[in-house]
């Protein structure tokens, strides 16, 4: 049976320590046919059970649940031109390297900006953070290479930001959860939801470790981070809303979020949902990649899902992936970076979507 084979990879993921907890959810056809919970939210200072209404930090989920609709909508309206270069709108970056990058380059990862830098040890607030990337040197030339990039993303979610004229929190309101019915989902859990949230790392060893010398008299959360985004730049620089990091929510309304990705006219236009799921390399050497979306190959760790099938994972032991060709949509979300990061969440998070795709 399909739900007993995927509830014993959940159990497994637990006892053999790749994540404390995980919550799993697989739609068919209209139908949902699995929904799995295993192993523990939290484990310290208090061990608190994976539930049906535990919110996980997404982390990256973000980019393709929250930036990447957003700018199809102010696409779509005509507020927004995918092959205008970034400085059109973030005039911080006139001459510098990624300024004559496109938002479509930025969405498809390609602007040749690197994958991470700890912007927040410079940088408060969004201006401040665009002047950081500014200065930032590109490891190619835009358009030639994919490169996944935190740094690319910040920047398309500040250009919607500047196009629309409110905060990425808003217009994610405005835009995903209002006609999608997320009623959970969102950035910054109150304070009374936090009970709720799956916790994360206890401080940020990981980045402290990334940072090296340049962290070392930077002031770091201590503790169980709870309710909070793991991801520094997201926390230090922006507050807790931000383009790539920043949003929490229950499994069953991501899996909501990506269903609507294959029921095109219904919630985006059909020829956004269309573009964001083409090869966008457009010649650049890599992975293919849509407007953010990882897109179908044999690596790729949905690779048992059809050839239009695409999906993203988050550093936080989060993952989705959706074959159009099946009407299949998979979630998978753990909180593997609780207490500390673990390793193994790679080949776990293969051999649940194959087993998705062997079983359903």
């Amino acid at each position: 049976m399909t739900g007993d084979r995927l509830m014993g990879l959940l159990r497994k993921g637990v006892t053999s320590g790749v994540f404390p907890g995980a919550a799993g959810v697989v739609w068919v056809g209209g139908e949902t046919v699995f929904e799995g919970f295993a192993g523990y939210a939290q484990l310290v200072p208090e061990r608190r059970p994976v539930v049906p209404r535990t919110l996980f930090d997404l982390a990256s989920l973000t980019k393709v649940l929250c930036t990447v609709p957003v700018l199809l909508r102010l696409w779509a309206d005509g507020r927004v031109d995918l092959d205008e270069p970034l400085r059109r709108w973030l005039p911080e970056l006139e001459g510098a390297p990624a300024g004559r990058a496109t938002l479509r380059q930025a969405l498809a990862h390609t602007t040749g900006l690197p994958a991470w830098r700890p912007l927040y040890l410079c940088a408060r607030g969004r201006e401040a953070v665009v002047r950081a990337i500014a200065a930032v040197s590109l490891e190619a030339v835009p358009g030639s290479r994919v490169r996944y990039s935190d740094l690319g993303m910040l920047l398309a979610g500040f250009v919607a930001e500047r196009a629309a004229g409110v905060g990425l929190d808003v217009l994610f309101q405005q835009h995903v959860a209002a006609p999608l019915g997320l009623r959970d989902t969102g950035f910054r859990p109150p304070p009374e939801g936090r009970s709720r949230c799956a916790a994360t790392e206890e401080g940020n060893v990981y980045e402290r470790r990334m940072a090296w010398k340049a962290g070392r008299s930077f002031r770091w959360r201590e503790g169980i981070i709870l309710g909070e985004v793991h991801d520094g730049n997201a926390y230090y620089a922006l507050g807790g809303v931000a383009p790539h990091a920043g949003l929490f929510s229950p499994a069953w309304e991501v899996m909501r979020a990506v269903v609507a990705w294959l029921l095109p006219g219904q919630w985006l236009p059909e020829d956004c949902v269309v573009e964001a799921v083409r090869d966008q390399r457009r010649g650049a050497q890599g992975e293919p990649r849509g407007l953010g979306w990882l897109l179908h190959h044999p690596e790729a760790f949905f690779g048992a899902f059809g050839p239009r099938s695409f999906g993203h994972t988050g550093f936080t032991g989060t993952s989705v992936a959706a074959d159009p060709d099946r009407l299949l949509v998979a979630v998978l979300l753990t909180n593997r970076v609780h207490p500390y990061v673990r390793e193994g969440i790679e080949a776990f998070r293969r051999a649940f979507y194959d087993a998705v795709a062997e079983t359903v």
